[in-house]
């Protein structure tokens, strides 16, 4: 992916696809601590532990049928926050939805753009 808006967006319809109503995006930049945070809650049908642990891995879907998608959008986002020293975290619970945390460093030379979130997220 070219930047961060575009895993936002996989994630964002990862959200619709199971369900949720309620979509919460924070985008949060602390030049002081040197951080790039995104937070996206959502009200979901949520994942068991293994379901959440399984999502992380390349090529797992949920899905029963797999239409044009490869499950690829957690672990690639997970691995470009890491690769730059960032950190990947994702909390669910069956019923309540899901919580995934990505923090990435500011300076780093290889973080990814974040791109333009409202055209991405909005289709402008």
């Amino acid at each position: 992916m070219q930047d961060i808006s575009l895993h936002l967006l996989d994630i964002l319809e990862n959200s619709v696809r199971a369900g949720a109503r309620n979509i919460k995006v924070r985008v949060i930049n602390n030049v002081l601590k040197n951080r790039l945070r995104i937070i996206v809650e959502d009200d979901g049908s949520g994942m068991d532990a293994h379901t959440l642990e399984k999502a992380q891995d390349p090529f797992y879907t949920s899905k029963e049928e797999r239409v044009k998608k490869v499950g690829l959008g957690i672990p690639l986002f997970k691995q470009n926050a890491e690769i730059v020293g960032g950190s990947f975290k994702m909390a669910s619970e069956p019923g309540f939805g899901t919580v995934l945390t990505v923090d990435f460093p500011l300076d780093h030379i290889d973080r990814m753009p974040l791109g333009n979130l409202k055209d991405t997220l909005l289709g402008g």
